[in-house]
């Protein structure tokens, strides 16, 4: 198979309709790693009318729950056979280390699995009672239709899985468009679903700019539901496209994700020790392109000055370099774009009186690195506090009262996910429970679990991902009321 044919269209994969190809660019070093298809608009209208033909008049969407499931497992052993291929190609492509590739394929093993095990446990329907033994009451849940997939750049492989598992396990058909920029392992999960057995036409990629690709897959009349992850502007032009066919939609938009540490959780050393190894994970992994990146530290006062020494002074010892050499602990940025907005953001924060301990500055050499950086003396004046960097950039905000920390921390106009560090189990539950995010870790940050459900408030988007709901999000919901003993009504007298 060409490079260039990575437009995967009613079972048979292709080249662009115009011929356009775009590089794909190795983030450690700008050289180029791979060429694809840069699909337009007709490659997209082909993809969505192969999907439509597909549930229309396809097999899959009729395919017995239990076929459905196995091919879901089997998608999850192949994965688990190309672990290390898949895990270097999603290491090379998005930057981030061999162990973080490697991890993103089993825990997109895990989501495969997990759905292909939550609809064979499922019932018949839901049975109502209408109050009378004639009469047969029953809500059962059908596939949405045709679903468009949309997913970003930080997580290609696992966004891709948190879509195309739980719409298959219903029993959809789908187009899915990647990132432009880390396309390559969504093409390789496209291979493996085809040689697991998916039926012509059921699932479709396209490879190209959100603009028109995005667009028109979201504008487009034969979509039933579009399914989006990324950043706020794309996310709101999504559902403007998606407003005139009214169309279901399901937005995943990030977060500005709070981490608050009170001075208990740090009584012990190795409670100090824990708080701030986990800040550290929170703010840098994968150079903190994550969507739940712990990018707000929200500290206790009184423990300020200790702790972010310390932060800082780890901070300055990771590791950075291209994500497959050996003790590398961050790697690259995922583009020159990310690597120019991150140092826009950090000059903006000391403009705006911000306190640099550790970072601010690239490296020498190739690629798109940028230390580790820790700004203390924060506030939420500042745009860096405010808005999602996505990039290694960690701010440093204080409280002195329990209540004063909950403000601070629900001070977003996003609402993912954050984390909570205390020693008293009760004041961690109450300030959790107080929190606005999706998400809330108490003593830990980042972990996640395919059958509980993510996503998150405010404008960090509509709807979820993962779980029961997660599920039911690429369904519709019906009532089949059968009335076993009819007769006239004898409402009009005739």
């Amino acid at each position: 198979m060409s490079e260039q044919h990575t437009i995967h269209v009613g079972g048979a994969w292709r080249a662009a309709a115009s011929g356009a190809t775009r590089d794909i660019l190795d983030p450690a070093d700008a050289t180029t790693l791979a060429v694809v298809a840069e699909g337009g608009a007709e490659d997209t209208d082909a993809a969505i009318a192969a999907a439509r033909t597909a549930f229309d008049e396809g097999p899959w969407p009729r395919t017995p729950v239990a076929e459905r499931a196995a091919l879901l497992r089997r998608v999850a052993d192949l994965l688990q056979r190309d672990r290390e291929e898949i895990g270097l190609l999603e290491s090379r492509d998005a930057g981030k280390t061999l162990e973080e590739g490697r991890v993103d394929v089993d825990c997109v093993t895990d989501a495969f699995r997990y759905f292909a095990d939550l609809v064979m446990n499922e019932s018949g329907g839901r049975v109502v009672d209408a109050g009378s033994p004639d009469i047969h009451s029953v809500v059962v849940h059908e596939p949405v239709g045709v679903c468009a997939l949309i997913t970003p750049w930080n997580y290609p492989l696992l966004q891709a899985s948190w879509k195309i598992a739980p719409a298959l396990a219903a029993g959809n058909t789908f187009v899915i468009k990647p990132s432009e920029i880390t396309p390559l392992t969504t093409v390789a999960l496209m291979r493996l679903l085809a040689e697991a057995g998916l039926p012509a036409g059921a699932g479709n990629l396209v490879t190209g700019a959100g603009d028109p690709v995005g667009a028109r897959m979201s504008e487009h009349p034969d979509v039933d539901l579009v399914s989006f992850t990324g950043g706020l502007l794309s996310g709101t032009k999504v559902m403007r496209a998606a407003a005139d066919t009214v169309k279901k939609v399901a937005l995943e938009l990030g977060g500005k994700n709070p981490n608050v540490v009170f001075a208990d959780a740090c009584a012990t050393d190795e409670g100090f020790d824990t708080a701030v190894d986990q800040a550290l994970n929170a703010a840098f992994i994968h150079s903190g392109q994550v969507c739940s990146a712990g990018s707000r530290l929200i500290i206790e006062e009184s423990l300020r000055e200790r702790f972010v020494a310390e932060l800082a002074r780890r901070a300055e010892k990771i590791r950075i370099g291209r994500g497959t050499d050996k003790g590398v602990e961050c790697g690259p940025l995922v583009s020159a774009q990310q690597l120019a907005r991150t140092e826009e953001y950090v000059s903006s924060a000391l403009a705006e009186g911000a306190v640099l301990r550790a970072g601010g500055e690239r490296p020498d050499g190739p690629g798109y690195f940028y230390r580790p950086t820790v700004l203390d003396r924060c506030h939420r004046g500042m745009r860096v506090v405010r808005e999602e960097v996505f990039g290694p950039v960690l701010t440093v905000e204080t409280f002195r009262t329990e209540d004063e920390a909950v403000a601070l921390a629900n001070d977003t106009e996003y609402g993912l996910a954050g984390g909570v560090w205390s020693a008293d189990a009760g004041r961690a539950r109450r300030v959790a429970g107080r929190l606005r995010h999706g998400t809330v870790w108490i003593n830990d940050f980042h972990p996640y679990l395919p059958q509980a459900e993510w996503g998150g408030f405010g404008k960090s988007g509509i709807g979820r991902e993962l779980g029961p709901a997660g599920l039911a999000e690429y369904r519709e919901t019906k009532h089949v009321y059968q009335n076993l003993a009819p007769r006239p009504v004898r409402w009009f007298a005739g």
